[in-house]
């Protein structure tokens, strides 16, 4: 029979006693981990990218990019090409808020290979980090709208790039949205992060630090969960409300991880 524990007070479920990854009652509770807890774990599951799949399209739509539903994570250029690009995921984000209206709802990852050292991964709840602000700041954070870019998360990782690299970034298309997340169904989150560039019409020191306030608000311990990777691991979560980062590992680790990610159903407003 299956069997759940909280991961944290303000997030995060934790399944045991899995025998069969697409059982109808498995994936019942997994979407109620999602929506509630926002991040679903499964220890030493090892599923096959056919498996993972499966169990991704259980949950809603998988994107496909190029044809492949998986994406490998790993610096290792020969394994993943986008290898560069990983810096900014040792910064807390979300996925999407850079592409487009409807982010993606939700990411799962399974552990191929681990680092011997670091290389867990953070989640932290902007659901619970909203819902536990003084009432005068959700108020005032209502009416305010903040600009998110894909330059902004890459300066972070890499703060002194070069001409040409910083041109490149900053010629891709930036992103406006409502600072606050206002729910179909009621609930509010935050949407910050890496990505979160700058909040329109407020100066920019003032935008910085109301911006970086909210982000260490909303990644304090109460609100923050860290896993640490085995082999076999299946973490699901969230993206919509659920802020992610990767902590720090050698670049010659084998750290290896399969991603799915599942076409999102909401847009940002």
């Amino acid at each position: 029979m299956l069997e759940t524990r909280a991961l944290n007070p303000s997030l995060g479920v934790e399944v045991t006693h899995v025998e069969d990854p697409l059982d109808d009652n498995l994936i019942a509770h997994c979407v109620e981990a999602l929506k509630w807890r926002g991040v679903l774990l499964i220890r030493g599951l090892h599923l096959d990218d056919e498996q993972q799949i499966a169990f991704s399209a259980k949950l809603g739509e998988v994107v496909s990019v190029r044809g492949k539903q998986i994406f490998t994570v790993s610096l290792d250029p020969s394994k993943n090409p986008s290898a560069e690009y990983l810096r900014g995921t040792f910064h807390w984000h979300l996925d999407g808020t850079t592409d487009d209206d409807v982010p993606i709802k939700a990411t799962t990852l399974t552990a191929r290979h681990v680092a011997t050292v670091g290389g867990g991964t953070e989640f932290a709840s902007t659901f619970a980090g909203y819902e536990n602000l003084p009432e005068q700041d959700r108020k005032r954070y209502e009416r305010l709208r903040v600009v998110h870019s894909f330059a902004a998360a890459q300066l972070r990782a890499k703060p002194d790039p070069s001409a040409k690299e910083l041109a490149g970034w900053r010629s891709l298309p930036e992103h406006e949205m409502s600072l606050v997340w206002r729910r179909r169904d009621g609930r509010r989150s935050l949407v910050i992060g890496a990505t979160a560039d700058r909040i329109v019409g407020m100066a920019p020191d003032e935008s910085r630090a109301l911006l970086d306030e909210l982000e260490e608000w909303c990644t304090q311990e109460r609100f923050r969960h860290t896993h640490d990777w085995q082999v076999g691991d299946l973490v699901v979560w969230d993206n919509t409300g659920i802020l992610h980062r990767a902590l720090p590992y050698d670049r010659s680790s084998e750290r290896t991880l399969h991603r799915t990610t599942i076409v999102g159903d909401e847009a940002f407003g």
